[in-house]
């Protein structure tokens, strides 16, 4: 009965620990979720700001603004792609190595032009922005050659691959369609000879004009003829000769 008790305590117990761990990964992958939605969200509002500013700032307020706003698509675009192409192409580990080292300039980048946002020296900001424009450049243009190669890349396998399945295919095609390559054993005739015996009545084929083979007999056999006259019957040794009609 001791035994029972503590088997049931020990399922009990499992299943609270089961049932707790569940619990703390589902609030995990809630609060991942939310932090995900969120940070999206703030990305999204950052760009909208950052294109308004460009448009109604003009000067180097912005110009800066411009660049940022290159800077960070350029970098989430690339960041996409790579991730995204990752799990097919296991080569591409080393190029996403070197975008996130690409990343950490990128982010320095970014932390500087949002400080110089609120620059009061516009002359001294009006200075920095040639070297500002031309880092922003090298970030940009060393991303966009990752995510360009990687969508290279992944439409050459792509093509590759089609280009063996349609051979495959048109090797199925051609199995599937056999009978057109087998010629007929005996080929209907097509001269001009026998279309004038069809057309005008000819004799028959030499199969249709051979008599039949005679039957075989011995030399002490008489020969029957082939047909018997009218109102004749063959005898046969088994039956009774008839009596001769009486005249008296």
């Amino acid at each position: 009965m001791e035994a029972v008790i503590a088997v049931f305590a020990l399922l009990f117990v499992m299943l609270v620990a089961l049932g707790a761990y569940a619990t703390v990964k589902a609030v995990g992958a809630a609060k991942r979720g939310v932090d995900r939605t969120l940070t999206q969200a703030r990305r999204t509002v950052e760009d909208h700001t950052l294109r308004a500013k460009s448009f109604a700032q003009p000067g180097p307020v912005g110009e800066i603004a411009q660049l940022r706003l290159k800077l960070r698509t350029s970098m989430r675009a690339t960041q996409d792609a790579l991730h995204a192409g990752v799990a097919e192409d296991a080569s591409l580990k080393e190029s996403l190595a070197l975008f996130e080292r690409l990343s950490a300039h990128g982010r320095e980048l970014e932390g500087e032009l949002r400080r110089l946002e609120s620059e009061p020296d516009r002359a001294a900001l009006s200075e920095r922005l040639p070297a500002l424009r031309e880092r922003t450049e090298r970030v940009a243009h060393s991303a966009d050659s990752l995510r360009w190669a990687a969508r290279d890349r992944a439409r050459r396998f792509a093509d590759d691959d089609l280009e063996s399945l349609s051979a495959q295919i048109d090797m199925e095609a051609g199995a599937l369609r056999h009978w057109d390559t087998v010629e007929p054993s005996v080929a209907p005739p097509s001269g001009p000879e026998s279309r004038a015996g069809s057309s005008s009545g000819g004799p028959a084929p030499r199969q249709a004009r051979r008599s039949p083979t005679p039957q075989s007999h011995t030399p002490d056999e008489p020969v029957r003829p082939a047909l018997a006259p009218p109102g004749h019957r063959p005898a046969h040794p088994w039956q009774k000769k008839p009596r001769p009609e009486s005249t008296t």
